[in-house]
């Protein structure tokens, strides 16, 4: 193995580039997919269609939902919420999975949330606790509830 899985994670996933640290209490299903030299800290989700790139640091308590790609170089700060679907339901028959990109480069703030099918833009930073609902433009840096740029 060129990468490392903490004893007490659960990792079905042979998707992950080398160098790459996955710590405890993390769950990665089976189709998702990490590069190299990324940095998963304790406590995260990681489902089948999730996608990350390389260089990538996942914070403490992120779950990264089927749909959400994070290109290279991302940073994602600890509890970010991300979401994957527009009209939640329990048991919802006509779920539509929501894609949602996080470009090269960009950083999230502790605790933000991002809601489903946005794109944030190349080293764009959303400032911790915002709430994006709609796509960031590439170098821009949004705060706040709805998230804005500073």
């Amino acid at each position: 193995m060129d990468y490392f899985i903490h004893q007490l994670s659960d990792v079905q996933s042979s998707k992950i580039g080398q160098g790459t640290k996955i710590w405890q209490f993390c769950v990665v299903l089976a189709d998702a997919q990490i590069g190299k030299h990324c940095n998963i800290c304790s406590h995260c989700l990681i489902e089948n269609k999730a996608v990350i790139g390389n260089n990538v640091t996942v914070k403490c308590g992120v779950q990264i939902w089927d749909g959400v790609t994070l290109e290279d170089d991302v940073f994602v700060g600890p509890n970010v919420t991300f979401t994957n679907d527009k009209h939640p339901r329990s048991g919802n028959k006509d779920f539509v999975l929501s894609q949602t990109l996080v470009k090269k480069g960009a950083s999230i703030g502790a605790n933000a949330t991002i809601c489903p099918g946005v794109v944030i833009g190349e080293n764009a930073m959303v400032g911790a606790g915002s709430v994006v609902t709609k796509d960031i433009p590439a170098g821009v840096t949004v705060v706040g509830n709805p998230a804005k740029p500073m």
